[in-house]
């Protein structure tokens, strides 16, 4: 089966091999007539991106490329990218990479044409009414690995440098007019990025899964996308050039941000926090703290679960649910413990305060206390 189609869900999807050729036209289809290329450092020098630059020049639209994104995007790389965007008379933002690249590329759109700040817009209630919607840019989103699936979300996480906390930033005009899911793209990723973003659709399927919010479509693609990750992330991950395992996982991931529409949960909760004080890989960091956040919601999850083990062809209900994400992570060479990580001595307190008022704690299926959050945190850190 060929692996190549056009969707219309959540947004305008082109996806197959190789249609990274199509930017010129997704871009008319967004109605950007020059477009700014936003994408991280890591990335800014690599054939991918020149190959994409290229593409853009080749058609009228310039190759203008900010680059200045760090793996947890802050307000200072938003202020320079949106400096860019205005000084370059940009109408628009080819958010191009990983998540850091997406999130801050969305941003720039959003934001370059807003008088408040940032913080103002958080997904907190209704504070997405504050923006001026007639000032939001459209963006393109090219994914270059498959994991946050960014592009197809409404929200960008950005990390308040000055606080050291991850903030999701909202609103329905941030999501990408069009993606261009080319696995292509993916093949370069080295193993612990494939194995990191793998694990993050995985989480993102796995929590809207679990959480106890009504959703029926959000659960039914949660369970799909987290057997699309059982079967394909390890053959990604042993054979980097398998182009129909990358282009699973580039489904899984977008279905897995499309799912938690449903709800997040602890895992998102503590891996935000944790990411924002030690720059920890996001998607690597959910895994680590999985099995943990797995053990503190068996009581509300167990028969759940259970059902989806069955579903994914997992033998042994709950445990054996709980098994497979522990031979998972170690055979995807996943750090064990925050230690295990280079953490060797967290700061609980903070970890703990941020997790009680991240948004993702909303869909865990056993509520956040000071008290239970604490007692996990510390399992974490190995001082329990």
């Amino acid at each position: 089966m060929k692996l190549e189609a056009n969707w219309s869900y959540p947004t305008a999807i082109r996806f197959g091999a190789g249609r990274i050729a199509e930017l010129p036209q997704a871009c008319a289809d967004a109605g950007i007539e020059k477009p700014l290329l936003v994408t991280d450092r890591g990335l800014a020098d690599l054939p991918i991106t020149a190959r994409a630059l290229d593409i853009l020049e080749a058609a009228g639209l310039g190759r203008a490329l900010f680059a200045d994104v760090d793996p947890n995007p802050n307000e200072i790389n938003l202020a320079a990218g949106i400096e860019a965007f205005r000084a370059g008379g940009h109408d628009g933002v080819v958010a191009f990479g990983g998540g850091s690249g997406l999130d801050l590329g969305k941003m720039v759109a959003f934001m370059a044409g807003q008088t408040r700040p940032v913080w103002d817009f958080e997904d907190v209630g209704d504070w997405w009414t504050r923006a001026d919607a007639s000032a939001i840019a459209p963006n393109v989103a090219v994914p270059t690995t498959a994991g946050t699936g960014s592009e197809v979300g409404r929200a960008s996480v950005i990390t308040n440098a000055a606080t050291h906390e991850k903030k999701i930033i909202f609103h329905p005009k941030v999501l990408p007019s069009v993606v261009i899911a080319d696995a292509e793209l993916t093949v370069g990723m080295p193993p612990a990025i494939t194995a990191g973003t793998g694990m993050d659709a995985f989480a993102h399927c796995l929590e809207a899964y679990c959480s106890p919010h009504y959703h029926p479509m959000s659960q039914g693609i949660a369970l799909e996308g987290m057997r699309l990750v059982k079967q394909y992330l390890p053959r990604a991950y042993a054979t980097p050039d398998d182009l129909e395992a990358r282009a699973h996982m580039m489904s899984a991931a977008m279905m897995g941000a499309t799912a938690f529409q449903k709800g997040l949960g602890a895992i998102h909760a503590l891996s935000h926090p944790i990411g924002a004080l030690y720059n920890t890989h996001h998607g690597t960091t959910n895994a680590v703290v999985m099995q943990a956040v797995l053990r503190f919601n068996r009581p509300a999850v167990e028969d759940r679960l259970a059902e989806a083990a069955a579903y994914l062809g997992i033998d042994g209900g709950f445990d054996g649910f709980y098994a497979f994400v522990g031979e998972l992570n170690a055979a995807l060479g996943i750090p064990k413990n925050l230690a295990a990580m280079g953490i060797g001595e967290p700061d609980i307190d903070r970890i703990v305060a941020s997790a009680l008022i991240d948004p993702s704690r909303g869909g865990n299926p056993v509520v956040l206390t000071e008290e239970n959050t604490r007692a996990l945190v510390m399992e974490l850190a190995g001082a329990a």
